[in-house]
Formats: structure tokens, sequence, C-alpha cells
């Protein structure tokens, strides 16, 4: 059994390991959406203590997203997806602090629409260039 748990550990670590740029966004997105729907539900349940991981995973999450961003080569675009990020962030600890299901629904809203971009942006270079 630990040779299993090993392997499938292995596994993990090499699925990010050797993921493209994009698909590593495309990763933190759906853990993003992930940890925030998992925190509605919690929420939902009155599982305040756990609610609040899940949130601050997401909000772990973003932040990394926004670690991510080139202000050199993106500008105008990396400073509207900094804006939203922080937005986003925003939206978490809103939701964390008032227990409101809205703020952290907004939030999945709008990383929801900035996953749909990014991969949407993915094939269409995958298409230019091959």
């Amino acid at each position: 059994m630990i040779t299993n748990i090993n392997g499938y550990q292995a596994y993990q670590k090499n699925k990010y390991e050797t993921a493209s740029p994009h698909r590593l966004i495309t990763m933190l997105y759906e853990g993003a959406i992930r940890y925030t729907n998992q925190a509605i539900k919690l929420m939902h349940s009155d599982d305040i203590s756990g609610s609040n991981a899940a949130i601050q995973r997401a909000q772990d999450i973003v932040y990394e997203l926004i670690s991510c961003l080139n202000f050199d080569q993106g500008k105008e675009i990396a400073e509207n997806l900094n804006a939203l990020y922080t937005y986003t962030i925003e939206l978490y600890v809103k939701g964390n602090i008032e227990k409101n299901i809205n703020h952290l629904e907004e939030a999945n809203g709008i990383i929801s629409e900035l996953k749909s971009a990014w991969e949407q942006m993915g094939k269409e270079t995958k298409l230019s260039h091959g």
C-alpha cells in the first residue's frame, strides 16, 4: 500500500512539473474554482472553519496567479488581470468575513470567465502554430 501512495504522490508531483506554462495557469484557475465551490458548499452547511480554510486556499491560488503576471511584456493586460485578481481577493475576504455566499459566487464567476478566456487563447495559439 505504501508503494501505491508513493507512486501516486510521484505521479501528482510529475504532473505539475511537466505541465506547460499554459496548462499550469489553467490548473491554478481550476484549483481556485474547486476551492471556491467547496467553500460555498461548506458555508451552506455552516462549517465556518472548513469554509474559511477553503477560501484561504482559493486566495492563495489567486495570489499565485498574480505572481505569474509579467508586467514588462504584458503591460496593460497584466495590469487589468492584476486588478481583477485583486478584486477577486477582496470578494473572498468580504465573503469570508460576512459569511456571504454571493461574494464567493461573484469571485467564482470572474475566475471561471478568465479560465474560459485563457483556454480559448490556448486553442487559438495551437491553431496558429500548427
